[in-house]
């Protein structure tokens, strides 16, 4: 029996599609859009001339970069007409994913938030240089750029990223306790237990869509916001009775998180960031039941950088 020859192309592809998807994540900040894409670049490398191809994972890298750029122009629109604060979608992420500092701090909820700010290129000239470590040349053919163009972007980039994501020392085991903590406040309704691990001016994210009913501006200070998930335990959420709802600690983008679920779906995600003394600073809260598909399916994506 003769055995069947593995297409060369198709095994190329296959070998760097998690990169790929990587990519096209953090330039994106949906996975739907980044499987999307994967998808757009495959249907790219098939029908290419592979023959005149040196370096496959450069050439896959420019067409993930470009379709992925192409996409965030054309969504720009929807997400500054957005019903209340646009938040990423939440992803399941694997340990290989928060065990590089780099790779877990990139795809966290906060930095994706303060990629949203930058332009498409300036978006996709940061992720690959201070993310997946390609050189200004190499990314000049990617996103199809003068090298000095790109130098520039990514120096413009680089300074926006600084100014609003100041960088705290990552304790991965004091992160993962007081999200326990939280965790068990929040469902015990514990006010006091709340405070402590807030931040005095920690702020709430909230993400309905405009199809569940959330805040439509920042929840600002810790009695507040305290007070909100004390409730979790005491009001119908979403059409289910508390009685009715399950809690689970998760890695939810590179660093520990929760699911809210219920009623056979999930109702929400919490993510947190730190300041510098490890109290809770900031909570992005996604509850738009068109951003959780990724986390109901509860397979972990691998986004690792190398």
């Amino acid at each position: 029996m003769t055995g069947v020859t593995a297409d060369p192309g198709q095994e190329a592809f296959d070998r760097y599609r998690n990169l790929l998807f990587s990519v096209a994540y953090r330039i994106l900040g949906t996975a739907a859009d980044a499987e999307d894409t994967v998808q757009d670049a495959w249907i790219k490398w098939s029908a290419a001339d592979r023959t005149q191809v040196a370096d496959p994972k450069a050439y896959l890298a420019r067409i993930v970069s470009n379709l992925a750029m192409d996409r965030l122009r054309s969504t720009r629109h929807k997400r500054e007409v957005y019903v209340g604060p646009w938040l990423p979608e939440p992803i399941l992420t694997s340990a290989d994913t928060a065990d590089t500092v780099m790779d877990a701090e990139s795809v966290s909820m906060a930095m994706l938030v303060v990629l949203e700010t930058l332009s498409p290129l300036e978006r996709a000239v940061f992720v690959l240089k201070e993310v997946f470590d390609f050189s200004h040349a190499e990314i000049a053919e990617a996103v199809e750029r003068s090298e000095a163009a790109v130098r520039q972007a990514a120096h413009r980039a680089r300074e926006h990223v600084r100014a609003r994501r100041p960088r705290f020392a990552a304790d991965r085991s004091q992160q993962r306790d007081a999200t326990e903590r939280f965790f068990t406040a929040a469902t015990g309704g514990d006010m006091n237990s709340l405070l402590e691990l807030l931040s005095p001016d920690v702020t709430l994210w909230t993400d309905g869509g405009g199809k569940v009913r959330q805040a439509l501006r920042p929840v600002v200070g810790a009695s507040t916001v305290a007070a909100w998930f004390a409730a979790i335990g005491t009001v119908t959420y979403q059409g289910v009775e508390p009685a009715d709802m399950k809690a689970e600690l998760v890695e939810i983008n590179g660093g520990p998180g929760l699911v809210f679920s219920g009623a056979g779906r999930v109702i929400a995600t919490v993510t947190f960031d730190f300041d510098e003394e490890g109290r809770i600073a900031t909570i992005h809260n996604v509850a738009n039941p068109d951003k959780l598909g990724a986390v109901g399916k509860g397979a972990p994506y691998s986004l690792g950088t190398r």
